[in-house]
């Protein structure tokens, strides 16, 4: 498949498995909505939309940084506002922004799990709810999730992740 200038939508994607993507992506000409909660430099974790930004131009696409924590419908609709009124519209939706947490089941705290679920479950639900009824208006819509596990010799973007795609 061939992205250039398609517009993806992409959460989490200041660093790591998203900003891989979207790296790739970029090196075919994309148009990029990066949105993510990062508009500072974290020393631990590094990146921000900006510097995302920078990378996926850098990379021969274009991009759009919306800071947007997808706890938040009311930010989720901004968010997709932003990008359609920059790029026209959106033609795939990656949602890769995730909450973890190292412990095991048992010394998981409340608080923990409650992020978890409104990043990973809540969060997803509502970006692909929004991004829905644009999603509807090409002849191909498509979204397409990010899984952070798979075995070593999956390969996508340099990760050893893989991504799957559905159809809407």
């Amino acid at each position: 498949m061939y992205f250039g200038e398609k517009t993806i939508f992409i959460t989490g994607a200041t660093r790591g498995i998203g900003k891989a993507i979207a790296l790739r992506l970029a090196k075919e000409g994309a148009n990029i909505i990066i949105v993510a909660k990062s508009v500072a430099e974290n020393e631990k974790l590094g990146g921000t939309i900006f510097s995302a930004a920078e990378e996926i131009e850098a990379a021969g696409g274009k991009a759009h940084p919306v800071q947007c924590d997808i706890r938040f419908e009311d930010q989720i609709k901004h968010a997709v506002e932003e990008g359609i009124s920059k790029f026209g519209g959106i033609d795939m939706v990656i949602n890769n922004a995730s909450a973890i947490s190292l412990t095991n089941t048992e010394k998981t705290e409340p608080k923990r799990f409650d992020l978890m679920h409104d990043i990973n479950v809540r969060g997803t639900f509502f970006v692909v709810q929004t991004c829905l009824p644009f999603l509807k208006k090409i002849y191909t819509p498509t979204y397409s999730y990010a899984f952070a596990a798979c075995k070593p010799e999956c390969k996508m973007a340099g990760s050893t992740h893989s991504i799957y795609t559905f159809k809407v």
